[in-house]
C-alpha cells in the first residue's frame, strides 16, 4: 500500500470515529509552541515543542506534549539503557504547562496554524486518536524521532504531504552533532558525554528537512511554510505571538570543564611519568589505573555500539578507548610479564600515535578535550613497551 494510501485510510477511519466524539467550535484554534532551552538539565538544552489547543466556547484549552515518559513503566530503566526509550503523547492543562515554563524564564513562541474549521477538527480528531493510550507510545530517537520532528510528521500525515516548507535557514553544512554543538556552551560535560557515547550516526550533514529535529528549526520551518489550498499556496502560520520571552540569566556552566581537567590529569600524571623515565622505573598503579579504566569505557562503548538502540555505532572513540586495555592491564600485576605484553602495549603506542596525528581528520567528530588524555595513555603505553630495560615501583 502506497503511503498515501495508508495516510488516506488513517483518516477515513478516524472520521468513523469522531462521530460520536468530540466536536470543535467555530471559535477554536490550533498553534504550535516553540519553548526555549533551560541550561539546567541536559535534556531541556535544546528547547521543546508541543501543540496547543484553544477553544474558548467549549472551555477547552489543552497542550498535546510529545515529549512524555513514564518513570514507572516496566523495565523502564533497562530499556533506557538500551536505547529502547518509550515516549507518549500526553494531555496537559495549558495554564499549568505554561507557568511552569515562565516559572524556569523559558520563552514560549507561539505559532496559529493557518487552518479553516474542517482542517481544524481533522488535526484535532488525530491528535485525540493519537493520545488515547493504546495508540500514545512511540520509540524515541534523538534526531529523527523526538518531541519536535512528532510535530512536524502529524502535520505531514493529517495534511497527507501537502506542506512545503521554506528551508532557507540553513547558511552552511552543518552535522546533527554541530547542530547539537549550538546548544551546549554551559554543558561542557554533556557535550562530551554526547560526543564519546554517540557514533559517526550524529556525523551526517543535515538536510533542512532534519533540521527539524530541533524545536527552534520546527518553529523556523513552519514560519515559511507553505500549503496548497484552492488551487493557490497559502501560508501554514496564520500568526505569530511571542506568550513569554525569556530574561538572560549569568552562565550555569560548571566552571571545570573537560579541557580544564584533562590537562590537569595530563599535567599530574606526566609528572610522575616524566619521573619515572628519570629514574628507569614505572610506577605500576598508574598503568592499572589508566588503562583498566579506559577498558572498561571501551567495553561500555561496544556494549552501546551492538546491544542497544542509541545511535552509538561506529565509534572511532574505541581508537582510544580500546576495550582489551581490561583486563590486558591486569598482567601488570605479574611479577613475571607475559612475552605479549610488550607487543601488545607497542601496537597501542602506534594505535593512539596515529589517531593524535590525524585528530581532526576522521569521519567522527571526536572531542578536542580528549587529545591530553590519548597523548598520556601514549606516553604510559611507551613505558610499558619499554619495559623489559626497567624495573616497576608499585
Amino acid at each position: 500500500m502506497s503511503r498515501q494510501l495508508i495516510v488516506s485510510l488513517l483518516l477515513f477511519l478516524l472520521s468513523i470515529s469522531s462521530n460520536n466524539a468530540q466536536t470543535l467550535s467555530g471559535d477554536a484554534t490550533l498553534s504550535v509552541l516553540t519553548l526555549g532551552p533551560d541550561q539546567a538539565e541536559l535534556y531541556s538544552a535544546f528547547g521543546h515543542s508541543a501543540i496547543r489547543l484553544s477553544d474558548p466556547v467549549n472551555n477547552w484549552e489543552l497542550i498535546y506534549n510529545y515529549g512524555v515518559f513514564d518513570f514507572d513503566q516496566p523495565n523502564f530503566y533497562l530499556n533506557f539503557a538500551r536505547g529502547k526509550l518509550y515516549y507518549k503523547l500526553g494531555l496537559q492543562p495549558y495554564d499549568r504547562f505554561r507557568d511552569a515554563y515562565i516559572r524556569n524564564n523559558r520563552s514560549i513562541i507561539e505559532q496559529t496554524l493557518n487552518l479553516d474549521s474542517i482542517e481544524r477538527q481533522r488535526l484535532f480528531d488525530f491528535l485525540q486518536w493519537n493520545a488515547q493510550p493504546e495508540n500514545s507510545n512511540y520509540y524515541y530517537n534523538y534526531i529523527y524521532d523526538n518531541c519536535a520532528t512528532k510535530i512536524r510528521d502529524v502535520l505531514d500525515t493529517v495534511f497527507e504531504g501537502n506542506i512545503k516548507y521554506d528551508y532557507s535557514y540553513v547558511k552552511q553544512e552543518l552535522t546533527f552533532r554541530d547542530l547539537m554543538d549550538i546548544y551546549l556552551p554551559e554543558q561542557p560535560w554533556g557535550d562530551l558525554g554526547i560526543d564519546i557515547c554517540l557514533g559517526t550516526g550524529i556525523d551526517i550533514v543535515a538536510t533542512g528537512y532534519h533540521y527539524m529535529y530541533l524545536p527552534d528549526y520546527i518553529e523556523l520551518g513552519l514560519a515559511g511554510a507553505m500549503r496548497k489550498k484552492d488551487g493557490t499556496e497559502q501560508p501554514l502560520v496564520a500568526s505569530r505571538e511571542v506568550i513569554y520571552q525569556s530574561t538572560p540569566e549569568p552562565p550555569q556552566g560548571s566552571t571545570l570543564t573537560p579541557q580544564i581537567a584533562f590537562i590537569v590529569v595530563f599535567l599530574f600524571f606526566g609528572f610522575i611519568s616524566f619521573k619515572d623515565l628519570k629514574r628507569g622505573k614505572r610506577s605500576n598503579w598508574v598503568d592499572l589505573l589508566l588503562f583498566n579504566v579506559t577498558g572498561i569505557v571501551g567495553w561500555l562503548l561496544l556494549f552501546l555500539w551492538f546491544l542497544t538502540d542509541h545511535i552509538s555505532a561506529n565509534n572511532f572513540n574505541l581508537l582510544w578507548a580500546i576495550p582489551f586495555h581490561f583486563p590486558v592491564a591486569l598482567f601488570l600485576l605479574k611479577k613475571e610479564k607475559p612475552k605479549f605484553l610488550q607487543r601488545y602495549f607497542l601496537a597501542v603506542a602506534i594505535v593512539l600515535g596515529f589517531l593524535i596525528a590525524i585528530w581532526g581528520f576522521w569521519p567522527q567528530n571526536l572531542h578536542d578535550s580528549l587529545i591530553p588524555f590519548a597523548l598520556l595513555l601514549l606516553i604510559r603505553a611507551i613505558l610499558v613497551w619499554r619495559e623489559p630495560t626497567q624495573s616497576t615501583i608499585n
